[in-house]
């Protein structure tokens, strides 16, 4: 060999299977690797590395949940990217929560790729023989189980490790298709490449299918190392050649071992430099693949993945060795122990570039990669904390102002409602003293008002039933019609200037948007009083007295000079007492009186006394005088009772009618004003409230939006708190990310 790896060892049978089995493994010639292997290394970086990312994509997770919540105005252009990151490091994590790493060996049919799992395995578990043998993929990953066995695609029943022989042997009549996969669960304490999650894929001759494209879709595409197994009888194969050209087309860079098995055939050779001149063949023809048609790596580290090695003597050394059994002479070849060391040193660099380059390939990318997403992000949340701080700032501003609007609103509504109160007071009260001059004034001239009624007069009760009815009707109609026409007008006026008043200093209080609804708040109709006299009810109990009374007969004079009430006094015969004298009566008059009370209350009570009294008067005054009188009295009567008309009658009604109206109306003027007054009271004062209700719902859109303000901003503190907290999150992933470069991207040692 050329190089480190042409060295030879001394063998010390002596030490052949012996030492620490934890702690030492066989090289296969009694020789042993160091204890610690290097794919310890990367396992942990692995597990940092998915730890350090399981985080950033909570991370990620809790950023797209908090930025897709955010109001617009905070949100930045950049926070669209946040989403695509969750897929980048979706698709991270996916590639690094693989549990192992993959091997895949591929070569020729017939070059010894079975064999050389099994070498590494320390067991018999892949078939192998001559010609055509694997016939589909077989993957042997470790499990946690003291016993193996195999699974196939189309189901999950385990199977006995034996079955192998004929699902993936070419000779087997029962075997499955090129592209199918039989993995087989291999105890991991058997093979300390399982234990570190290495996990090994046979493949079937790439000279027997021209379906490479899928097998290299299917299988290789998250291969961390391929190991192509030449036939060192001859030279590599442009098979061969084609098929790494495909992965590398696909595979930046992959990282390929060449291993020329069967090289024990170099034994039978008697030419030493005849061997040597074809083992440079061999590594000129496998470097120029390398280095200078794949450019997978330089020419120097391609010597360094060229191994010389017998796959089969290997196995059974190793077989032998673990059995702790000696080997049959005659069973490995002369100086197989050079060709055990290459199969070692291949597996120790085997380790070192898995461990190596595996950990910088594929940790050290997604490592930039993410601290280019947290770097990103830190951005993404410093800007979305300055934006919700700026609008936090901002609407801190609007909300003074809003503040500071409703603060003048109420402080003015108020020095306005007092201001109108006083002035709706003034009105009202200067309603009710018009509408009271205005109601005597119409008492005053009932009597006319009444003389206009003008109606077919009757006494008949049916008739005068009616005929009072019609006149109640045209005393309220007329004297309503004489109070608008007194009052209305300058009621109205009074009316609508105050509420044009109420609206324009309202209107001065609230927003431009909100002073139009005023205008419509405003009765649209005039406002008009109604003066509700009701004369039908409230002269209901009227009773006229239309019969004809003697103007000079006895009752009327007691009536006249006693009035009604001592009239009544006299007739019943209550009391004896003599009238007092009325002021300013002459003393004759008075004399009369007491004449005709006495004479009264005598003839009231006898007829004989009558007799008597008009016999005494006789005698002292003389009959002819008595005949005069009584012929003047008969005269008089006689002219009053044919003067006694309907006209007469009508004329006494009205007059009672007008005495009997106008005492009552005078009862209910205060009553009739104050009711006026009132439906000016309450139409200024419905007015204002309707004014003032949209001064309120002023109001209470500023207070909601003040209340909109409050919650908006404390949203933009929690906003700029969770901005703030994710941005030191960031800082804080990033360190980890740092932290993790540092301590598994350097060098290994």
């Amino acid at each position: 060999m050329s190089g480190k790896l042409d060295k030879t060892y001394s063998m010390d049978e002596s030490q052949r299977g012996q030492g620490d089995r934890k702690d030492h493994r066989s090289l296969g010639n009694g020789k042993h690797a160091r204890s610690q292997s290097p794919l310890k290394f990367f396992a942990e970086a692995k597990k940092s590395i998915n730890d350090v990312f399981q985080d950033i994509a909570d991370y990620v997770r809790e950023s797209q949940v908090f930025l897709k919540e955010l109001p617009e105005k905070c949100q930045c252009e950049s926070a669209k990217q946040v989403n695509e990151f969750g897929n980048m490091i979706n698709g991270i994590i996916e590639v690094l929560t693989r549990n192992h790493m993959k091997v895949v060996f591929f070569g020729r049919t017939s070059n010894g790729k079975s064999t050389t799992i099994n070498a590494m395995l320390r067991n018999k578990i892949m078939p192998s023989g001559i010609g055509h043998t694997t016939h589909c993929f077989i993957q042997v990953e470790g499990c946690e189980s003291s016993e193996g066995f195999l699974l196939t695609e189309d189901s999950d029943q385990q199977k006995s490790i034996h079955d192998i022989k004929q699902l993936a042997s070419a000779l087997s009549k029962v075997k499955l298709k090129e592209n199918s996969l039989i993995r087989i669960l291999w105890p991991k304490d058997k093979c300390k490449f399982l234990r570190e999650d290495v996990v090994f894929l046979d493949s079937p001759g790439i000279d027997v299918t021209p379906d490479l494209d899928d097998w290299i879709d299917n299988h290789c595409l998250d291969a961390d190392v391929f190991v192509l197994v030449a036939n060192a009888e001859s030279t590599l194969m442009q098979t061969e050649k084609n098929f790494f050209h495909k992965v590398s087309s696909r595979l930046s860079k992959p990282n390929i071992f060449i291993l020329q098995n069967r090289w024990d055939i170099s034994v039978g050779e008697d030419d030493p430099e005849e061997i040597e001149q074809v083992k440079e063949q061999h590594y000129q023809r496998n470097v120029e693949f390398l280095a200078d048609q794949l450019k997978v790596v330089d020419r120097q580290e391609a010597k360094n993945r060229i191994f010389f090695v017998s796959a089969k003597e290997t196995l059974i050394s190793r077989l032998h060795e673990d059995n702790k059994t000696p080997t049959p002479h005659g069973v490995l070849q002369r100086n197989y122990q050079e060709r055990a060391f290459a199969f070692a040193n291949f597996e120790t660099a085997f380790e070192i570039c898995i461990s190596k380059s595996a950990v910088k390939t594929k940790f050290e990318q997604h490592s930039q990669r993410g601290k280019n997403i947290t770097s990103s992000l830190k951005s993404i949340m410093e800007e979305t904390y300055q934006r919700s701080q700026q609008q936090g700032d901002k609407l801190q501003e609007v909300k003074g102002e809003r503040s500071s609007e409703l603060d003048f609103l109420e402080k003015q509504t108020l020095i306005l409602t007092s201001e109108m109160k006083d002035k709706i007071k003034a009105i009202v009260e200067e309603v009710e003293r018009k509408v009271s001059y205005a109601m005597n004034m119409e008492i005053n001239r009932l009597s006319v008002l009444v003389e206009e009624f003008d109606r077919p007069f009757h006494p008949d009760e049916m008739v005068l039933r009616v005929y009072k009815k019609e006149l109640h009707a045209f005393v309220e109609d007329t004297i309503g019609k004489n109070l608008q026409n007194r009052c209305s007008y300058l009621l109205q006026s009074t009316v609508e200037k105050t509420q044009r008043q109420m609206a324009d200093r309202l209107s001065a209080l609230l927003p431009d948007e909100n002073r139009q609804n005023l205008d419509n708040v405003l009765p649209k109709n005039q406002f008009e009083i109604a003066y509700r006299l009701d004369c039908r009810n409230l002269c209901a109990d009227f009773q006229e007295d239309i019969q004809f009374r003697f103007s000079f007969g006895i009752t009327a004079m007691m009536e006249r000079f006693l009035g009604p009430k001592g009239m009544r006094t006299v007739l019943t015969g209550q009391g004896n007492t003599v009238p007092r004298p009325i002021p300013g009566q002459s003393q004759n008059n008075q004399l009369l009186v007491g004449v005709i009370t006495t004479v009264a209350s005598v003839s009231s009570r006898t007829t004989m006394g009558a007799l008597i009294i008009g016999g005494v008067v006789a005698k002292v005054a003389g009959w002819r005088i008595i005949a005069v009188v009584g012929a003047l009295y008969g005269v008089l009567y006689l002219y009053e009772r044919m003067t006694w008309t309907n006209k007469a009658k009508e004329r006494a009604f009205k007059k009672q009618y007008v005495d009997y109206v106008a005492s009552k109306l005078k009862l209910i003027v205060d009553l009739t004003s104050a009711n006026c007054s009132h439906q000016v009271q309450q139409e200024l004062t419905s007015t204002f409230a309707r004014l003032c209700n949209q001064v309120d719902i002023s109001k209470q859109g500023l207070e909601e939006e003040i209340n909109d303000l409050d919650r908006e901003i404390s949203r933009l503190r929690d906003i700029s708190s969770k901005g703030k907290t994710l941005r030191n999150k960031a800082d804080y992933l990033d360190k980890n990310l740092d932290s993790f470069i540092q301590r598994y991207l350097g060098p290994i040692e």
